[in-house]
């Protein structure tokens, strides 16, 4: 083999990495991000209250803790969209929601995470049961929501009440924006009632 010849040849070995490389999977595109809408539109006329509220963060179970929407096509499973995505972890992005929507009500002293140091007279605490995109009955899903929550006196941390908001809506079409679009009905729906039943729950 001539000089030039192997020359040509080294020269293609170095680059046969670099070619290979650019054949492999770049990763998939960065999901569409969502989020949700506060709840207005309160019925006029309701009591306003002196006392002050913490709101706790939900808990839920760990397949709905994730930034991930999830959709269910039976009563037994569980999965998500591939190419869409909340803003914040669900619980994380309902307690942001519940907290700007008893301040929407305009009926509460103060309203804050608990997080934020509020010498609270009642606390909040919630469960997210449901919050996903349910197939089981048609081609376009329903939004499904549940929240139970319990009100806790903070002076002897006495449970004063307990009650479940479960809220479902059926989406327009079967895309992701008109999907998110029935997800924020269905919150909306439940958190005008729970905001609702706490004020008058600590009366």
């Amino acid at each position: 083999m001539s000089r030039l010849s192997r020359r040509l040849v080294l020269a293609g070995l170095a680059l046969t990495p670099a070619a290979c490389g650019s054949l492999l999977p770049q990763g998939g595109a960065p999901p569409n991000l969502y989020t949700l809408t506060t709840a207005t539109g309160f019925p006029p006329g309701g009591a306003a209250v002196a006392w002050q509220l913490v709101v706790d963060t939900p808990t839920s179970t760990a397949a709905l803790d994730t930034e991930r929407i999830a959709l269910s096509r039976s009563s037994t499973t569980l999965d998500y969209f591939a190419d869409a995505a909340w803003i914040d972890r669900a619980p994380l992005m309902v307690q942001t929601l519940l907290v700007q929507s008893f301040e929407n009500s305009g009926r509460i002293a103060a309203v804050a995470r608990d997080s934020l140091a509020l010498r609270a007279d009642y606390v909040l605490q919630s469960e997210l049961r449901h919050f996903e995109a349910d197939y089981a009955a048609a081609a376009a899903p329903r939004a499904h929501v549940e929240i139970a929550a319990r009100l806790i006196r903070t002076s002897d941390r006495v449970i004063l009440a307990r009650q479940s908001f479960d809220a479902s809506v059926e989406a327009a079409e079967n895309r992701t924006p008109v999907i998110v679009d029935a997800f924020n009905a269905a919150f909306h729906e439940a958190a005008r009632r729970l905001v609702d039943w706490t004020l008058g729950a600590a009366r």
